[in-house]
This record gives structure tokens, sequence and C-alpha cells, in this order.
């Protein structure tokens, strides 16, 4: 009779990583059994796919959050939101993931199995399977606990593409709240723990995306503001087109409750990650029916022009017209204002 995982009570030692019966117990009791799936199901090295019809896109991406519980969520449903994200944005379909643990020696396999079913939930709710992984394991103190590598593989069609160049007046849109992620996972920090009702925004782009495309938005690039939020993801636009970009402090979708959260702490929320939040660079004219399609779904119901492209060929700048009618310089985030958060 094989021995059974006690999955309240044990925790993460080095035999697990050994390659031997407990790494074997693990994989059979707890991967294999939450990411059901037929290629897990052939006990490979590797997962064979099917043809895919399109250009391959592939990323990856290393999840090292702290705390990795936090309202909202989990490392094991953002990282796979987050690798999901990095394929859709670029007019991908996400298809397959891996993954890769690193398990620090003690950690609670209760902990364990609840971020491998937040995993396996997360991924069906995105529509990807995960089909292939591996699993580490570091002596106590080498590690935190558990850090995550996914890494996804989708196809691009001619029809999806969202790689055009960009022109004066075009218009920035983002689909909802700033800076939801990184204030929810600051709040539950030994060190900076405060009340508040703040969630993490992390969720799947894929489905929001596809709606837009599937009702006639035109986009010329997407990308997802995460770590060094919205002010690093213009100012790399700013820098790869060589453009002015101007943004509308008064057009900026932030809560009270952020905005509360940031004033307290010194904090800017246009610096810190958003894990559910899709910034669109489209033509003025497509502007509005961007954003009016937004608001029909779940995901973009606070959907807002925050602004434009103000000049191209140019020294590449990023500034923010403020609520009191100045302007100032949003510059690439220096240091690190919230390490860990993603």
């Amino acid at each position: 009779m094989a021995i059974k995982i006690n999955f309240k009570k044990d925790v993460i030692d080095l035999s697990i990583g050994a390659g031997g019966k407990s790494m074997h117990r693990l994989i059979e009791q707890l991967m294999q059994k939450a990411f059901n799936n037929e290629y897990l199901a052939r006990q490979e090295d590797q997962a064979i796919l099917p043809v895919l019809n399109g250009k391959l896109a592939f990323t990856t991406d290393s999840y090292v959050v702290s705390p990795y519980f936090f309202p909202g969520g989990d490392i094991g449903s953002l990282a796979v939101f987050g690798t999901v994200n990095d394929l859709a944005v670029g007019g991908a379909k996400p298809l397959y993931l891996s993954v890769g643990f690193i398990l620090e020696e003690g950690l609670a396999l209760a902990d364990l199995k609840t971020i491998v079913e937040s995993m396996a939930f997360a991924a069906q709710k995105a529509g990807v399977i995960i089909v292939t992984g591996d699993t580490k394991v570091v002596e106590k103190g080498k590690g935190d606990g558990i850090f995550i590598n996914t890494t996804g593989v989708g196809v691009v069609s001619d029809k999806t593409a969202t790689r055009h160049t960009l022109q004066t007046g075009d218009k920035i849109i983002i689909n909802g709240n700033l800076a939801e992620h990184g204030v929810a996972v600051m709040s539950k920090r030994e060190n900076l723990d405060f009340m508040t009702n703040i969630i993490s925004d992390a969720a799947p782009l894929n489905g929001l995306i596809d709606y837009l495309l599937s009702h006639d938005c035109q986009i010329k690039t997407m990308r997802d503001p995460t770590r060094g939020g919205v002010a690093a993801t213009l100012n790399e636009w700013a820098n790869q087109h060589r453009a002015s970009i101007c943004i509308d402090e008064t057009h900026l979708p932030i809560s009270t409750e952020v905005h509360s959260a940031c004033e307290l702490l010194g904090l800017d929320p246009l610096f810190i990650a958003n894990e559910g939040k899709v910034l669109i660079i489209c033509k003025a004219d497509d502007a509005e029916h961007v954003v009016r399609t937004m608001k029909q779904h779940p995901d973009g119901k606070n959907a807002s022009v925050i602004g434009e492209i103000t000049k191209i060929n140019d020294q590449p700048q990023v500034v923010m017209k403020t609520a009191f009618g100045g302007m100032r310089r949003v510059d690439w985030l220096t240091g690190e204002q919230l390490p860990r958060i993603c």
C-alpha cells in the first residue's frame, strides 16, 4: 500500500527533492492529481504537444512574492495569470504552461497543496493546460518558502498581431484601477501590516482581450503594467518608439483605498505593480469604441483614457498633467519601491 502524505501536518524535507520515493509520492498525490491532463499522465520528462496553428509565442517568468498568500490570490494563481497575460498582451492565444517549483525545507505541505490547487483553478479559469514541470528543494534558510517559475506557449495569428507604428494623437487606455495588487501584498507584510479592504487585481487578461478583438476594436499595441507599474510601461513605450507621452492625473482610475494607502506610506501608485491590468494604445478615432467595449466586460468596467502620444521621433519622455494644472516628469523608477510583490 502506498504511503499517504499528510498534507495537514507534514512539511517539505530534503528527501522530496532527491528524486526518490518521496518525490514520486508528492508528484503522484499532489501535482498529477491537481493538474490532471493527458500530457502529465504520460509521466515523461517533456510534454509532446500537438502541431500549433500559427506563429509561436513563448514567454517565461519567475515569482518570488512575499507573503505568498495575499488578499485576492497567492503566488500560485499569480504565476499562472502573470504568464498568461504576458502572452495575451502580445496578441497570442495562451495554450500551455510549464511550472518549476523551488521549495524551502520546512515549507508546510498544507501551504503547498493550497498553492498547487490554486494554480490548477487559475489555469482552468484562463483556459490553459499545465503540461510539464519540475520541483527542487533547498535547505532551510536558502529560500523563502516557495519560488515559482512558469513558462507559457501560445499562438499568434495575423488577425491578432498588435505591433503597429504609433502616431501623434494616439490614445492610451487602461482597463481599470491602478496599484491594487502591490498595495494588497504590502498590506499583509509583517513590518507594514495595516487595515485595508484592498484585494489584488490578479486575473487573466486573455478573456478581455479576446472580447475586444471579437468586437472589432483596433489595437496598435498592448502591455500589462506589472513590475514598475504604469510608469515603467509608459517609459518602455516612449523609448521603444522615441515618443513623448502625456497622461492626465485626473483621468487615472485609482480607488479611494489605494490612494489613502499610498498617501499614508508615501508611495506613488504609478510605480506600483498591477496583475490584472492592460494598457492599450489605439488611434484617437478608435478610443471611444475601445473604452465602451471594455466597460461591457467584467474586467474592464472601470476603463479610462489616461493619456496620449504627443510627439513621435522626439526625445523620449513621459509627463503628467497634474490635478492642479501643472506638468511633472514621470521617469523610470529609481531603486525598488516595493520589493518582492510579483
